[in-house]
């Protein structure tokens, strides 16, 4: 995945030399435009050209498909493959040439004129989950369950005496919690969405955005933790205390309805308390700490 993200980076950059190929005539293969205009002019020839967000006129030819996630297209030259919109109008005008299938949010805008070599059909925006069953459903809570509990066995062993301050906060600074939990789970997307906006912030955005599964993962295994803790006492060994509150929480996560509820819970609790546990201990001066 990183060496095709580092691609999409590398055609995007290369904007001037695709201008000048198009301009000449030539074909300049397959082109990726991260935000901003995507245009074939009369004449001009490209690849497979991708646009994830801006607009796509194309009145020259694309030897391959066209894919739009976040653009309005319009053709009036010709498409050899497919063109796929998955959000944004698609409009076809007269005398335009799509030898594929035209698979678009809406239902395209087609004037008198123009053919379509292959069907129009509409994006599927959602995953109908009922219909892989039950046997997908368990699957999903099994690797749900099995990494969660990875995580959490490595936080606190990497922690060690560290995690009581964990357990700490979570029994005395709840509201703080609460607030600085929801303020990273929200907060976080956006900004990797925010970064994703500037090509110097493009790195630190793909990477956020990535590691946002394994942050949540933390904050539902220090909250599966702050339970297990609170039930049992600290007389009990940290394995057995992470494993039972972490067995009530991947049991609550079967209830219909309630178990995405008890996820969202938990991680905004979690990430509240790790967030205020690592500021406590950086606020907690040497000095001070010696004096008292």
């Amino acid at each position: 995945m990183a060496v095709g993200l580092f691609s999409l980076l590398v055609l995007s950059l290369a904007t001037p030399a695709w201008a000048q190929d198009a301009q000449n005539g030539q074909d300049s293969g397959a082109f990726v435009v991260l935000s901003g205009p995507a245009d074939v002019p009369r004449g001009a020839q490209v690849g497979d050209l991708v646009v994830f967000h801006g607009s796509s006129t194309v009145d020259g030819t694309v030897n391959g498909s066209l894919t739009a996630f976040d653009a309005p297209v319009t053709i009036s030259g010709r498409v050899t493959g497919d063109v796929v919109v998955f959000r944004g109008r698609v409009e076809l005008a007269s005398g335009a040439n799509v030898s594929g299938d035209v698979i678009s949010q809406n239902d395209p805008i087609v004037a008198s004129g123009a053919t379509i070599g292959g069907t129009t059909s509409r994006v599927q925006t959602h995953v109908n989950w009922a219909g892989f069953g039950w046997a997908s459903a368990l699957a999903w809570w099994l690797a749900v369950s099995f990494s969660t509990l990875l995580v959490g066995l490595a936080l606190l062993w990497l922690t060690g005496r560290a995690a009581t301050r964990i357990e700490d906060t979570g029994r005395t600074r709840i509201g703080p919690s609460i607030g600085w939990g929801l303020l990273a789970f929200f907060g976080l997307p956006v900004i990797a969405i925010l970064a994703l906006v500037t090509i110097v912030g493009i790195p630190l955005g793909l990477g956020l955005l990535a590691a946002l599964a394994l942050i949540y993962a933390l904050g539902y295994t220090a909250t599966a933790w702050i339970i297990g803790r609170r039930i049992l006492g600290t007389r009990t060994a940290w394995v057995l205390a992470f494993l039972l509150g972490w067995g009530i929480l991947r049991v609550l996560a079967l209830i219909p309805a309630v178990g995405g509820l008890i996820w969202f819970v938990a991680v905004v609790f979690g990430l509240g308390a790790l967030t205020v546990t690592i500021w406590r201990a950086r606020s907690t001066s040497p000095t001070g700490t010696a004096a008292a």
